[in-house]
């Protein structure tokens, strides 16, 4: 009777580690309580056996974290993360391919529901091609922009050509979604101040006064939390900077005041300017408004394609 039972309950254990990797994998986190203007990143990997780890990009920071206390109870998901904001928890279950989970603790409760990253197989070879230009911002106004809250509260001026943020405005966001592109940008940014570009609407290029500074993965130029650039190329507070994006697929290349910084590097996931989880699909340009002074006077875009039989 004890070697059935031994047996069964290795059968048991089995089944439930085998249940366990569904687990793995890289996470899209959809929030989906009202309101929610947010998306999360989740890593998970080693489930179903003693070494799983996982790395999380979410609420209440925006810097990628390592989970240092994930685990899995029966069939849920758990880790928690705590600072002097307080604790809070996160739980997952998978179901039908999904994660449904939520946050609790200070902030929460927070549902979600997380789809796995798709695999995007467009890469930055050479057969992409370049399409019309396309002025995203004209000198005169917030014509193609638009944000979380009306025109006329969203915190944003325009003036001698240049389009304003004094540090309390919302984000905003095209009215144009895109795919694969090149980007030109000219900006100022104030002293101790910061902004952030949004690609699709998911990985933030940091914007930052951070001149003489050592670089790293929240400098200027970086790939905010993510890629860092191997030298600081930004210029003074109050000068004008110019900066060079491109983007196809997950492969991103930044050049600053002439500067490569970031060449054809591979994006994991989304960052914490993420509002959109859905990486697959084309997604807005999005500009941050809310940390400090910042100043823009061209936005072009050029987008990519491949001509059909390519």
């Amino acid at each position: 009777m004890r070697c059935k039972l031994t047996f069964l309950f290795a059968v048991f254990t089995s089944v439930l580690a085998a249940a366990d990797v569904n687990f793995n994998g890289r996470w899209d986190l959809l929030l989906t309580n009202p309101n929610a203007d947010k998306a999360w990143w989740l890593e998970v990997s080693g489930a179903g056996t003693p070494g799983i780890k996982g790395r999380f990009i979410g609420f209440p920071g925006g810097d990628l974290n390592d989970v240092k206390d994930l685990k899995i109870v029966g069939e849920e998901l758990q880790f928690s993360f705590e600072n002097s904001a307080g604790r809070r928890d996160y739980t997952a279950k998978w179901a039908s391919g999904q994660l449904q989970g939520q946050m609790t603790g200070a902030g929460g409760p927070i549902p979600f529901t997380g789809y796995r990253a798709p695999v995007i197989r467009d890469h930055d070879d050479a057969s992409w091609h370049k399409s019309e230009p396309i002025t995203l911002f004209n000198g005169n106004d917030l014509t193609g922009w638009t944000g979380f809250g009306t025109a006329q509260d969203l915190g944003w001026t325009v003036s001698e050509g240049a389009l304003k943020s004094a540090g309390k405005a919302k984000n905003l966001v095209t009215t144009k979604r895109f795919w694969n592109f090149e980007l030109h940008v000219e900006y100022k940014v104030a002293e101790k101040s910061n902004s952030g570009i949004g690609l699709r609407g998911r990985y933030e290029v940091q914007i930052l006064d951070d001149f003489g500074k050592p670089p790293q993965s929240h400098g200027n130029g970086a790939l905010y939390s993510r890629i860092a650039p191997p030298v600081n190329a930004s210029r003074k507070a109050g000068e004008w900077q110019v900066m060079d994006i491109r983007l196809v697929g997950r492969d991103v290349s930044i050049t600053l005041n002439g500067k490569p910084l970031i060449m054809k590097q591979k994006i994991e996931g989304l960052t914490a300017i993420a509002i959109d989880p859905y990486e697959g699909l084309p997604g807005v340009l999005e500009l941050q408004g809310d940390h400090g002074a910042v100043e823009f006077r061209s936005i072009v875009l050029t987008p990519l394609f491949r001509p059909a039989g390519q």
